[in-house]
């Protein structure tokens, strides 16, 4: 249903592409075919289309769409040839995945894919990819190799399965987790997904979409103006609101998504509670028909007694004496080299003497006689590879004699392993200084430059000892290790990796060491000289239990495989176990998987000879599939079903059963089949193997012997559980850690529990050991694992466990697409509640088509089958998953990664719509005070009206003698007689020098020249329209007086840029015909780029009004000036272009002009002996009065500084204002942008230049908008210690209706600007609540400079048009004399004209007219006053009526959800966002690399939900300068959005979110 891959993005495929990557791209460019990916949506993860399924299917059914299974005959063909992989699962489980899925094939909803620039797709060659590393181990991850199912389950046919989930509609329940989406009602009306039928030709053509009525769109009088970036063109407006856009795939993607997302959801939850104040969250309720645990309150079960045979030795030191001397020739360790040749064996004799050599050599060579480095009870590090268990042994009983405490640690092969800092401050705790390890090892640690061993990050100094022979000075003959009898001493720790990544140290005690090694011979039945094949990390664990320290009690004769070997040949143990005549081997359930991938080459393997096959991941529910393929295969090899022992182990309480070897084959283990359902809310619930959700458990085995366990709630007080419910086994034995090393806190909650009955009476006095597994008891006193509470995640109150995640992604085609094994699940916190990610490394062939549908199945198995949403899926590329040392997935640097946005994917698909179901109600709208409400004085309805006024004008005493003229005409011929030769302005070059001034009398002769020329030239009479088109400059500035001269009225257009024509000619075209100008006035260059050839090219150059070059001016001045007579009249026209693209010009009649200049005059304290530096454009707003017309009224000297010199010299403003010792300056905010990053680090040479800020007693940011208190605070900084006054910044605000409304006045009357932090949460709903600074959801907000004179100002609510209260957020409506006098358009619409100029108050003061500013803030009274002794009322902006977004029933402004975005990752340079129908889009600037675009994408979801509860719809990546920005620094955001319906972004990468 959508364009495939590259799509968009031609230019970024252009960029990259090169002879090399083309053999592996996908199409040739341009040729994309049109792939069509249907979903089968399941009822969660894809939103369902409940009504209105037939229709959609009746206009589907012609589409021929492939059987989603593979037929049966192929099905048995695929697995007589073994190439299924049965690691996780077995066969039920992939069929119930494949019935899930075909569950739900008539349904289908069509997913957008996400676009992506070729670069991104093709990253390397083939060539260069590595397989992963997936022949690994720990317990999270498989091989990579390929199996048989042969599980006695597998013959079901695949059709019987799908008929039977499809007649079975009601088998899994379905909860469509999603709150509405949007705010409006375009969600809940059900949406047409795909009204048309479409072939699978084509795309969907989204312009067929036609409403009945052509849609009519209000705009202010205005005509929208083509953009100003390059990248745009010059595309129409779009049509966008509920309406459809006008054709693009962009669109058509959107609106696939919207349509999807308006499907109707679940029916909103009725409670709530309350997130600090007036937020409401929704809470999860619990589901009135879940399971509830039913049994009575369980007993705790007691294993075996430990029977004490009579030779078992008082300690293992003394076992190890006892073979070393008895039998020092018989063997006790076999280690292998990687071709399966035996390498080395150890026998008892050597180990002891070698140990005794080791312990000798700890104590009395490290350090000196008098102060030993190591004495008996301090740790040190045991540091081997996994290929040297013969050195490891030696090293461990030498600790063990030497009475040291070895800490066995993982070899450090980098400085940044993953985990490996860890591990560090678990030896700094230990207070470990010396490590012990292997020649071989040593020689293989990374080197620093002179040979020595670095320190590893956050590891403490180490001494590294090798403790090979050859090394080792012989102990005396009369030394002798003190050999005692077992005691409550540490004999070891085990290091143990937590869920979030740090490592804990587990201490177990010599007493808990030996019973533990005599539990496990009792339940083994281990005897003397029996061979045990080990093929698991001897340095912990199962491994380590058996290979180390139980086969040395017993003089066993340990085979060691090393991990090496298995890689190279997975049968090897089976190998090994057959020429020896191996009675035990000790393996993980993929270790079986492995031999069975690769057994098909061996004929001759006999297992008879084993009596024991312990599985040490038994309590992973899926290792019963390994287990059960296994016996299905090698049965005919002589291995019987009761040899198989699974067991289940922690750290904690070392071994938590084990089943036993048993004789009897007739007694078959024990198996559950759970529900998935009941599992989730802890319940057992038996259930038949034909659902699709359920879970199969062996058992493994009873408790150990002398043991005690109970089974107690997981959170909480440690209660006990009701038999038919899960709950955490808890152990009380001898034989468990002691504690966990440093950590008493910890330790006190996991080895000192005292669980208690309902009644709350302990059930025993002795403490017992929580072992981290989730399970229960079953009958006949069977022990059964369902998870790890490591791996818990409990989402919306429902617990899942990531092990059955990950079993049941896999069962998803895995072998095609995902590496076994190489796949993470963990859960992250967003919104108060836990959401499931899902990682997996994707293989290198694998196609965007593929993995973006390997994706959208995995989150309908995991709904159907989990019943629980995916918050997020990430797909990486092959081997760049963090790994564990045994090549396992390490999962909480996978997260750490992921939250950190270093993740790197290459895919990824979010769906916050669908697990996101705790979002606060959407608002509805309250009725505002209206008219009926009771208003006494100024209150409303008790609150004090948001109104305020500046000093009053006929108030001000001042000899202005300026105030005589009406008009700025005569003023500047009375400045000419007065004082023809002050100078009044100034222009700089980029290098700071003068490059031309104006005194007064020079002023007035060029005008009165220009006046001629415009008379006699352009034949004009008196009011018609001229527009100038000059760079900033003091021809302007001319040929604006020489328009007053002649009676005309003049207009300012920013020129042509010669760079860009074609996309800013357009704009100066629209302005002279929108203006009806009359004539052009301009410089000879730009006179000669207009009639160019480039100009022709981008408008018809034949209908330019005349073009009056004023570089040759006639030597005449005219006959007469223009006397104007009626002050009322136009002085100029000012227009501007806003934010959201509306052009529009204000006219200014001559009164006005004179009243603003006045108020600016009085308001900056402006004399003719003032020197004033301005660095603004000045062409429209303040910008042009402050350039062009307060030099003239005030009679101040204006330094002119064109701001885009700066972008040759970012320091000339600066430069200027300390050379001129200016004490005012005005600026705008990408002028102090371009200071604060082009100089930042120039500060201290700037100084030496002698530059000099004390003397600025105000610099004004000159904005149309909110604040940017973050810039201007980095500003005041940045340059404080070059003299800038922190008090000197400031800003001011004006509007197209009233161009200065604010400015800072001197400092000499006025209080500091302030700075009040309200809660962003109340602004929503339009209220205003102050908080403190630092409270959470603060939002900062500086006020917008003093109110000038004769202004006055009142909040009023934009809809009703009432006054409101103080503490509400409301228009700004202003009332005085230099408001513009109206639009100026050539529709004069007249409706608009009269709202926006000449609007009344509903009731209250109905009288007063005011101009409204379109702008939303709110009017504080501070405590401050000013130097009249009144009380200062502060205004502060918060935002564009037109820009803010209404969403779920509330107000959003751009930049407070643009901050947070921004601060979520480094490589986001700046980020704009805007509304499309009721989905929020965030575009982010990406600076770094392509690689990085796709970790953006769940940070950016996850910011704006945590903090503004919102769901971002779509995310687009875009390269830097993407989002436009006009002359003022002002993100254009309709501009953006309009380039992204139409495709014009180029994006790197467009997410959309589900």
């Amino acid at each position: 249903m959508y364009p495939s891959l590259g799509d968009i993005t031609q230019k970024g495929y252009e960029k990259k592409r090169s002879k090399l990557l083309g053999a592996y791209l996908p199409h040739p460019p341009g040729k994309s075919p049109n792939s069509h990916l249907t979903f089968k949506g399941s009822q969660s993860a894809f939103v369902p289309i409940c009504t209105g399924l037939n229709r959609l299917e009746g206009s589907m059914a012609h589409e021929r769409r492939p059987p989603m299974a593979p037929s049966a005959s192929r099905y048995h063909r695929r697995r007589s040839s073994g190439t299924r992989d049965e690691r996780y699962r077995s066969d039920v489980h992939t069929e119930a995945v494949q019935a899930a899925l075909a569950k739900h094939k008539e349904r289908k909803v069509a997913v957008p894919m996400p676009s992506k620039r070729r670069s991104l797709v093709v990253q390397t060659s083939m060539d260069a990819y590595t397989p992963p590393d997936t022949s690994s181990g720990s317990e999270e991850e498989g091989g990579q190799g390929e199996g048989t199912p042969t599980s006695s389950q597998g013959s079901i046919s695949m059709e019987h399965w799908i008929s039977r989930a499809i007649h079975q509609g009601s088998t899994t329940s379905s909860s469509s987790s999603s709150t509405q989406s949007g705010g409006s009602g375009a969600a809940g009306r059900l949406a047409d997904v795909l009204a048309q039928t479409h072939n699978h030709s084509a795309p969907p053509d989204v312009t067929t979409y036609t409403s009945e009525h052509p849609v009519q769109v209000e705009r202010p009088q205005v005509s929208t103006v083509p953009r100003t970036t390059p990248k745009y063109g010059n595309a129409k407006l779009m049509e966008t609101g509920d309406g459809v856009p006008v054709s693009s795939r962009v669109s058509a993607k959107i609106q696939q998504l919207v349509n999807t997302l308006k499907q109707p959801r679940r029916p909103p939850l009725r409670e709530f509670f309350v997130d600090d104040f007036e937020e409401l969250l929704e809470v999860q309720q619990p589901d009135p028909n879940q399971p509830r645990p039913e049994g009575s309150q369980m007993v705790a079960i007691r294993g075996e007694p430990l029977g004490v045979v009579t030779n078992w030795p008082p300690s293992l030191e003394a076992a190890l004496q006892r073979w070393g001397t008895i039998s020092p020739k018989a063997p006790c360790l076999t280690t292998m080299d990687t071709n399966g040749k035996p390498l080395y064996v150890l026998t008892y004799g050597k180990l002891w003497s070698r140990s005794i050599k080791v312990a000798y050599n700890i104590l009395h060579k490290l350090g000196t006689k008098q102060e030993p480095m190591v004495r008996p009870g301090d740790r040190v590090a045991l540091v081997f590879p996994n290929n040297d268990p013969a050195a490891f042994m030696v090293a461990f009983y030498g600790c063990l004699l030497a009475e040291v405490v070895p800490v066995p640690i993982e070899v450090p092969l980098t400085r940044k392993d993953a985990g490996s800092q860890q591990i560090g401050f678990l030896l700094g705790s230990c207070g470990v200084t010396v490590a012990l390890t292997s020649d071989a090892c040593h020689k293989g640690l990374p080197k620093g430059p002179t040979g020595e061993i670095p320190q590893f990050k956050g590891w403490p100094k180490l001494l590294w000892f090798v403790t090979e022979s050859k090394h080792l000075s012989k102990p005396p003959r009369d030394w002798f290790p003190h050999i005692k009898d077992a005691n409550n001493d540490t004999a070891y720790i085990e290091y143990k990796t937590c869920k979030d990544g740090s490592v804990l140290g587990v201490t177990v005690t010599r007493i808990a060491l030996l019973t533990h090694c005599q539990a496990l011979t009792q339940s083994c039945g281990y005897t003397e000289a029996e061979i045990i094949v080990n093929v698991l990390d001897f340095k912990k664990d199962v491994g380590l239990w058996h290979g180390i320290l139980t086969s040395v009690m017993n003089m066993m004769h340990v085979i060691s495989i090393p991990y090496s070997l298995m890689k190279v040949n997975p049968l090897s143990w089976i190998q090994k176990v057959c020429q020896y005549k191996g009675k035990v081997a000790c393996v993980k359930s993929r270790d079986m998987h492995w031999a069975l991938v690769a057994h098909r080459d061996q004929r001759d393997v006999n297992l008879n000879s084993l009596r024991m096959l312990v599985v040490a991941d038994g309590s992973n529910p899926w290792s019963i599939s390994s287990c059960d393929a296994f016996l299905n295969v090698f049965q005919s090899k002589g291995l019987r079903p009761e040899v198989i022992c699974p067991c289940a182990s922690s750290a904690e309480a070392l071994t938590v059963a084990i089943r036993r070897p048993t004789d009897d084959s007739n007694q078959p283990p024990g198996r559950g089949v759970l529900s998935m359902q009941g599992l989730s809310y802890s319940v057992i619930r038996v259930d038949s193997e034909e659902r699709l959700s359920v879970l199969t458990v062996q058992d493994v085995g009873t408790v150990m012997p002398g043991a005690l366990m109970c089974v107690v709630k997981p959170e909480g007080v440690p209660q006990l559980c009701r038999t038919d419910e899960i709950g955490e086994l808890c152990v009380c034995s001898i034989a468990t850690g002691m504690s966990y090393y440093g950590l008493s806190g910890m330790t006190k909650n996991t080895f000192e529990v005292f669980p208690m009955t309902s009644s709350g009476a302990p059930i025993s006095e002795y403490p017992f050991t929580r072992t981290g597994l989730l399970g229960f008891i079953g009958p006949g006193g069977l022990v059964f694992v369902s998870g790890k509470m490591d791996g818990l995640m409990v989402v919306s109150g429902r617990r899942h466990n990531a092990d059955d995640i990950v079993a049941t992604a896999l069962a998803v085609e895995p072998m095609k697409f995902v590496y076994r094994g190489r796949i993470a699940v963990f859960s992250v916190t967003v919104l108060h509640d836990e959401r499931i990610v899902v990682v997996a490394e994707q293989r290198p062939d694998s196609t965007e088509e593929d993995s973006f549908q390997w994706m959208s199945r995995v989150l309908q198995a995991i709904d159907s089958i989990h019943n629980v949403g995916v918050f997020c899926l990430a797909l990486v590329p092959a081997n760049t998953l963090p790994k564990t040392p045994l090549g396992g997935i390490h999962l909480s640097e996978t997260k750490q990664l992921f939250l950190e946005g270093s993740l790197h994917p290459c895919n990824v698909l979010m769906c916050p719509h669908t697990c996101v179901t705790n979002l606060p109600k959407p608002r509805q709208k309250q009725p505002e005070i209206g008219p009926a409400s009771v208003m006494v004085g100024n209150l409303v309805s008790g609150k004090r009206i948001a109104q305020v006024s500046g000093r009053d004008l006929g108030q001000i005493e001042d000899n202005d003698q300026a105030r005589k003229f009406l008009f700025l005409s005569e003023v500047l011929q009375w400045r000419a007689q007065t004082t023809p030769d002050h100078v009044l302005f100034t222009l700089l070059s980029s290098r700071g020098t003068v490059l031309s001034s104006l005194t007064c009398l020079q002023l007035h002769k060029r005008a009165e020249k220009i006046a001629a020329m415009l008379i006699e030239r352009g034949h004009l009479q008196d009011g018609d329209h001229v527009a100038l088109v000059y760079p900033p400059g003091i021809d302007l500035v001319a040929a604006f007086y020489g328009c007053l001269y002649a009676g005309c009225v003049p207009i300012t257009v920013r020129p042509p840029h010669p760079q860009n024509i074609a996309t800013t000619l357009p704009t100066v075209k629209m302005i002279v015909e929108v203006s009806r100008s009359a004539c052009v006035m301009t410089s000879q260059v730009i006179s000669k780029l207009l009639k160019s050839k480039e100009a022709s090219a981008a408008v018809d150059v034949r209908s330019w009004p005349p073009v009056l070059d004023t570089d040759d001016l006639p030597k005449k001045k005219p006959p007469q000036l223009y006397k104007p007579s009626n002050p009322d009249t136009l002085a100029y026209l000012d227009f501007s272009v806003s934010t959201t693209g509306m052009l529009a010009g204000v006219k200014m009649s001559h009164t006005a002009t004179s009243a603003f200049c006045r108020s600016i005059k009085l308001q900056c304290e402006l004399y003719p002996s003032r020197e004033v530096a301005i660095c603004l454009d000045p062409y429209c707003g303040l910008g042009f009065v402050l350039w062009c017309l307060c030099s003239v009224y005030s009679g101040h000297q204006s330094i002119l500084i064109p701001p885009s010199e700066l972008e040759v010299n970012p320091a000339l403003w600066l430069l200027a204002v300390s050379q001129f010792r200016v004490r005012d300056t005005f600026c705008s905010y990408s002028v102090m942008e371009l200071c604060t990053k082009g100089l930042g680090l120039q500060t201290e040479s700037l100084k030496s230049r002698g530059l000099d800020l004390s003397r600025v007693r105000t610099c004004v940011v000159v904005a149309e908008e909110r604040p940017r208190i973050a810039l201007t605070q980095s500003f005041s900084k940045l340059f404080k210690d070059l003299g800038l006054h922190p008090r000197a910044v400031s800003t001011s605000f004006g509007c197209r209706v009233n161009l200065a409304i604010c400015l800072a006045d001197q400092k000499t009357r006025g209080p500091d600007p302030t700075t009040v932090y309200v809660d962003m949460r109340a602004l929503r709903h339009d209220r205003v609540r102050l908080v403190e600074r630092g409270s959470p959801h603060s939002l900062p907000l500086m006020e917008s400079g003093k109110i000038l004179p004769g202004v006055r100002i009142i909040i009023a609510n934009p809809e009703t048009k009432g006054p409101l209260g103080d503490s509400h957020l409301g228009e700004i409506w202003v009332h005085c004399t230099h408001n513009g006098s109206g639009y100026f358009t050539v529709y004069g619409d007249e409706a608009l004209q009269s709202d926006h100029f000449n609007s009344h108050l509903s009731f209250g003061d109905t009288q007063t007219i005011w101009a409204r500013t379109g702008y939303l803030g709110f009017l504080r009274r501070t405590e401050l006053t000013d130097a009249s002794g009144e009380r200062h009322d502060a205004l502060y902006v918060v935002g564009a009526l037109d820009e803010a977004m209404e969403l779920r029933g509330m107000r959003y402004h751009p930049i407070d959800i643009e901050t947070s975005v921004i601060r979520t990752h480094k490589s986001i340079m700046e980020c704009a966002v805007f509304p499309w129908t009721n989905l929020l889009v965030v575009v982010v600037e990406l600076e770094g690399s392509e690689q990085e675009a796709l970790d953006l994408v769940p940070l950016v979801t996850n910011a704006v939900l945590e903090e503004h509860y919102l769901i971002v719809g779509v995310v687009v990546v875009v390269d830097i300068g993407v989002i436009p920005i006009n002359s003022r620094g002002e993100k254009q955001r309709m501009h953006l959005r309009d380039g992204f319906l139409a495709d014009q972004l180029d994006p790197i990468y467009v997410a959309y979110n589900m």
